[in-house]
């Protein structure tokens, strides 16, 4: 779940991926145990388990030999395109790739901060559904014929290899600007980023984390439409980085010496679930210069309405509820990733609000998504931002890490009845 340097005077979520290229900084700490059931995957991102207990997870890709465009990179690399996205799938302990081909974009000649496949869910007869993103123009088509592109949400036939498409998401932000401002890439292109979605019934619901917007449209293609855009917050004191010597600065970085007192940025949602009292419950991962602890999780009633469900998170990449209501947030990192510190967490949120870390680096770098597994231990992308090294990794639910504060200002889960990516835009 890589970012990159797109947003709205501020950079949201273009794949998650780190902007920086630095040596990986992990902190030693206590931790749970984990084990690794997935590995040597290509900027990992979304997962989910069908109704037989295997575990889909999709693979972003290293982008290829096509067109360029300027990448997330302060070192000013290029992202070029290709069809290295795949779908991968661990049955009875054994990994394949299972569906390959599909549209990748990456900083070249690396691959990392990969954007291409970033999500997938089963509907309840369990048909697949495979959502492709890119932080980019929805006018270009790469792919041309058969294959699949960009912004799209697919119904996949895993016995064919085909894709049927469901909705063209960036075509429609294109049309309609949910949340009213125009919309630029890295290369001052219209952009969208859809980047993750949940089914509920015959109804897909979509967070396009480059327009700050969630999508519903029908399982059959009807009715594609916004739900609901997230508000943006304004942040006092922010502190934006400072290139070394050779780097580029972000395009929404202020000059040297002319810091704002105040900023405002975007929402940039990131993961998105139901919870048991119906409503969704989305995660954000803020738009840059991505402020420690700015992060919320909202909740949205079926008529829209958002309130801050929590808050005081860094960099949230995804939510996922456990049969007990148990909430899972997921920090991408648990600092600004400018700073070149990729030590991710889990967090449990339990019902009266009380907040345990279960995991906290040791291991779990550039955290991309997370899911409930049937036996109750918590699955986790890691290290979603680079090529080859990408992990899912099966946390052991029972030892737990209790963080600092464990008090967490919200009602209980009973009264309230309770889940590459950016964008610019100027």
């Amino acid at each position: 779940m890589p970012l990159s340097f797109q947003t709205k005077s501020t950079l949201s979520l273009t794949a998650i991926s780190l902007f920086l290229a630095v040596v990986s900084q992990t902190k030693p700490v206590e931790a749970a145990s984990f084990k690794v059931v997935a590995d040597g995957l290509d900027n990992v991102r979304g997962l989910s388990f069908s109704p037989d207990g295997s575990l889909y997870i999709t693979e972003a890709g290293v982008g290829g030999d096509g067109r360029c465009i300027p990448g997330p990179s302060l070192e000013g690399l290029d992202s070029c395109v290709g069809t290295s996205g795949a779908v991968t799938r661990v049955k009875d302990g054994k990994q394949e790739r299972i569906l390959t081909g599909l549209p990748s974009i990456a900083l070249r000649p690396s691959g990392a901060t990969g954007e291409g496949p970033q999500d997938i869910q089963f509907d309840a007869a369990g048909n697949a559904y495979l959502l492709i993103g890119y932080g980019g123009n929805p006018t270009i088509n790469d792919f041309q014929g058969n294959s699949p592109s960009w912004g799209q949400l697919y119904k996949v036939d895993f016995n064919t290899g085909s894709l049927t498409s469901i909705a063209d998401l960036a075509k429609y932000e294109l049309a309609n600007n949910a949340d009213g401002e125009a919309v630029l890439d890295v290369s001052g292109e219209i952009a969208s980023n859809p980047y993750a979605f949940t089914i509920k019934g015959n109804t897909a619901y979509i967070v396009d984390a480059a327009a700050n917007n969630i999508l519903t449209v029908g399982l059959d293609g009807s009715n594609l439409k916004s739900f609901t855009v997230l508000p943006k917050q304004v942040i006092t004191n922010p502190i934006f980085p400072t290139p070394e010597p050779g780097q580029v600065s972000p395009p929404d970085a202020p000059p040297p010496g002319q810091t704002p007192n105040e900023v405002e940025i975007q929402s940039v949602p990131t993961g998105v679930v139901f919870g048991a009292d119906d409503a969704l419950y989305v995660s954000e991962f803020t738009g840059f210069p991505f402020p420690q602890g700015k992060a919320r999780i909202f909740r949205v009633a079926a008529n829209g309405e958002t309130t801050v469900y929590a808050d005081g998170f860094t960099q949230l990449g995804d939510l996922a509820f456990d049969a007990k209501g148990n909430l899972y947030a997921l920090q991408y990192g648990n600092e600004p990733q400018w700073k070149g510190i990729s030590d991710a967490s889990v967090i449990k949120i339990a019902p009266d609000g009380t907040r345990t870390t279960l995991l906290s680096g040791n291991g779990l770098e550039s955290a991309t998504a997370l899911t409930v597994g049937l036996d109750g231990a918590i699955y986790v992308s890691s290290k979603g931002d680079r090529p080859g090294v990408g992990q899912v990794l099966r946390i052991d639910n029972n030892a737990k890490v209790p963080e600092p504060s464990s008090a967490l200002p919200l009602l209980a889960f009973a009264a309230l009845g309770v889940g590459s990516l950016l964008k610019r835009k100027r």
